[in-house]
């Protein structure tokens, strides 16, 4: 399976794009503000491409296509409880963007220093750092997997491929913060919908006969839907989740005002919606095209996307889709890598440091914008399967966090002693989970997600009276 020169030149052309307008935005950082929230500049329609083409990154395009490829339909019952849990998330993000300019607020760890402790914040900053990284990590290993494809017969492998994907997820993160990564979201967004959802699918398509070819050759044990224990542990990761997925939260601080904050998680959301079956039907198709051995042949299911790309567009249409592809990943990992440092240096640093100025901060920022990478890296060498690395990332943190994050906003008796309680349970049961091999095969966020909503409910109630939450003491003064 070979590339032509003139679509590898498509593909080289389209890096140095994104490269090029991350260094053209770093004119537009003048403060800590600009850095991490784009001065909270966001329309609806900026934040419903960016917001769109964050989700879809290379876990949810290239992995969630090979989980299809490989097991049929646990891509779709894995993707339902995200995209259910995205729409609920877009009904309360104006309240977060509300806050965010009332108390100027630009993460949540933000938030919960103001409602409940450092400590609180510490703690969640520190789940925080270690979610977005894994979750870096898992678009390394898509875009190394490409790289290595492209490259394979120049013996390019896909270590080197993994540091090629650093460097350049390095520079234009480093150099332009939310402005860049947002503005390289929009230019993805579109190259993503036409050279990847509309143009692989009828591609795949016209190869395959039509529809009702399509159809009859299709394996039913792909096409039938099943839960078990794992699939289970997957869809719960992926609802509780985006209660408190970092990278969503700085969209809706970055929101210009609540109603651009709604609309735009709504609209992006929606169009998620649809690329759902896109990627289902791209897994599917590519097993009737390519066959049974992309994992012998490459190493990894998430090559089946790529692969099929390169086996039937004409040579131009190839670069694009797989420039496409590559934008899909390159716009997801830069905006979990900013939020990664904002974490580090911002939520972590700046508290332990609190007379830390804001010149130093952008400094340290872009530091880490380098330094962070390589730890995604180190963990892309060792997980090469980009939905195996998101979901070890994800379960954890959304068995810790989720629940807590939502009462951070809604639930007034929620204290200081109940959220460090609920944290702590959750990535202790979750990480023990793990550790006894997962009995009856149940995913790890499931008893980690049940522990952590018992110890919220449980020490919040019972110390709520005596160290009453910054909400409820305001109710009593006024």
């Amino acid at each position: 399976m070979e590339i032509s020169l003139w679509d590898l030149i498509i593909i080289g052309v389209y890096l140095v794009v994104m490269v090029l307008v991350g260094v053209y935005s770093v004119r537009r950082i003048k403060n800590t503000g600009d850095y991490y929230v784009a001065g909270r500049s966001f329309g609806p329609l900026v934040l419903m491409a960016t917001v769109c083409a964050t989700i879809i990154g290379g876990s949810g395009l290239m992995g969630r296509a090979g989980v299809a490829y490989s097991d049929g339909f646990k891509a779709i019952l894995t993707a339902i409880p995200y995209l259910l849990g995205m729409f609920i998330f877009s009904g309360f993000a104006g309240k977060i963007s509300d806050m965010g300019m009332k108390y100027n607020l630009t993460s949540i760890p933000d938030l919960f220093d103001m409602r409940f402790s450092k400590a609180a914040k510490l703690i969640l900053s520190v789940l925080i750092a270690f979610a977005m990284i894994g979750t870096v990590a898992s678009q390394v290993t898509a875009t190394a997997t490409i790289i290595k494809m492209l490259g394979g017969a120049i013996g390019i492998s896909y270590e080197l491929g993994a540091l090629i994907a650093c460097i350049v997820f390095m520079v234009y993160t480093a150099t332009s913060g939310l402005f860049g990564v947002v503005y390289t979201d929009v230019l993805q967004f579109y190259m993503l919908l036409i050279f990847v959802y509309i143009l692989i699918p009828v591609a795949a398509l016209f190869y395959i006969g039509g529809f009702g070819n399509f159809v009859q050759n299709l394996d039913p044990a792909l096409a039938t839907p099943y839960v078990d224990g794992s699939i289970l542990g997957d869809i719960v990761t992926y609802l509780v989740f985006t209660m408190a997925g970092a990278e969503m939260w700085q969209r809706a601080f970055a929101a210009k005002d609540r109603r651009s904050a709604k609309k735009g998680m709504f609209l992006g959301t929606a169009v998620y919606g649809v690329t759902i079956i896109l990627v289902y039907f791209m897994g599917v198709a590519g097993r009737q095209i390519l066959g049974d051995n992309v994992l012998s042949q490459f190493g990894s299911t998430d090559a089946v996307v790529p692969a099929l790309a390169i086996k039937i567009l004409p040579v131009g249409l190839t670069g694009l889709a797989l420039a496409g592809v590559l934008s899909v990943i390159m716009s997801t990992a830069d905006s979990y890598l900013l939020v990664s440092v904002q974490t580090c240096v911002h939520d972590i640093g700046k508290t332990l440091s609190p007379k830390m100025k804001e010149k130093t901060e952008i400094l340290l920022s872009r530091v880490f914008s380098i330094v962070l990478p390589l730890a995604a890296l180190f963990i892309a060498l060792y997980i090469q399967n980009a939905y195996n690395i998101l979901m070890f990332a994800w379960s954890f943190y959304a068995a810790a966090a989720g629940i807590p994050a939502f009462a951070a906003l809604f639930w007034k008796k929620a204290t200081n002693a109940g959220v460090i309680a609920a944290m702590v349970s959750g990535f202790v049961v979750c990480v023990a989970w793990k550790l006894a091999g997962e009995p009856f095969g149940l995913g790890a966020a499931v008893p980690g997600t049940i522990a952590c909503g018992l110890a919220l409910f449980a020490v919040s109630l019972a110390t709520c009276r005596k160290h009453p939450s910054v909400f409820l003491k305001a109710e009593k003064q006024s």
